[in-house]
């Protein structure tokens, strides 16, 4: 932010004296100015001789602390290279994020060294909104623009597709499609050339030879139907469970009742020659 950047040096008189040109002569021609070479970046050399404040997550700096880098480190730095790594540290996200978060600036030394004011604090909040607006319509140009190219892609593999099999003419295909004859041969081309380089498709999975498993078989952990279970849902009656003629049944036995006498074979069926005709 600008509030944080050191304010801008107006240079001595005597200083403007001496970059004023000397008067040219009218026959002499004027040499074209050098451009000016751009400030060694001075990042390595500041993040060493102060790491309290210039490493590791940003910190909001003191207000003026140019003026202590030239106190502590005489000679070592110019104002050109001090301004710009005050520009590009103090103007990053992290560094408006941190100067939101924080309440108070720091010196050199990683200490306090006054508070942040509500003008500054404002000025970073409002940045970081416009930032975050600019980042999404980033992003919504970005996804319309990937839509955009992969309907044109598929629109001309399906160009492909269509020229490879038509019996039309070249002509009458062109006005088909809604394209011109010499546009053609491109659009043919590049589909030809996505087609080659397009990734292979999964291969699908052989079907199984014989029926298709049974209900049961298809539940999770391949369990079919229970063990000793019958089509019809009822257990088997093992063996030795059935009751025997004349012996009484649980409820029987249980109140005392005698069982009732089963009638023999001879009691059950009369003698032939007596049966009544």
């Amino acid at each position: 932010m600008n509030s944080d950047l050191p304010d801008p040096v107006t240079p001595s008189d005597d200083t403007a004296s001496a970059l004023v040109p000397a008067a040219v002569p009218a026959t002499e021609a004027k040499p074209a100015a050098a451009p000016a070479a751009a400030p060694v970046d001075a990042t390595a050399e500041l993040k060493a001789l102060f790491p309290a404040l210039f490493t590791g997550k940003p910190k909001p700096v003191k207000l003026r602390v140019q003026a202590d880098i030239q106190e502590r480190a005489p000679g070592k730095f110019t104002k050109a290279q001090l301004s710009a790594f005050l520009r590009r540290y103090t103007g990053s996200t992290g560094y408006l994020i941190a100067l939101t978060q924080a309440k108070t600036r720091f010196d050199l030394d990683g200490q306090p060294a006054g508070e942040i004011t509500e003008e500054h604090l404002k000025a970073a909040q409002e940045e970081l909104v416009r930032r975050r607006g600019l980042k999404k319509e980033r992003e919504h140009a970005d996804q319309e623009r990937h839509q955009l190219e992969a309907q044109q892609r598929r629109n001309r593999a399906q160009l492909l597709w269509d020229f490879e099999r038509t019996t039309l003419t070249e002509a009458n295909f062109c006005v088909l499609k809604g394209t011109t004859p010499e546009e053609l041969p491109g659009l043919l081309e590049i589909a030809r050339k996505e087609r080659a380089e397009a990734p292979p498709a999964p291969a699908r999975e052989a079907r199984r030879d014989g029926p298709p498993p049974r209900r049961d078989d298809r539940r999770p952990g391949g369990g079919g139907r229970p063990e000793g279970r019958r089509e019809g849902g009822r257990p088997p009656q093992r063996q030795g469970q059935g009751r025997k003629p004349g012996q009484p049944r649980r409820d029987q036995a249980a109140k005392g009742q005698a069982p009732k006498e089963q009638p023999t074979a001879t009691e059950a069926q009369p003698p032939k020659d007596q049966v009544p005709e």
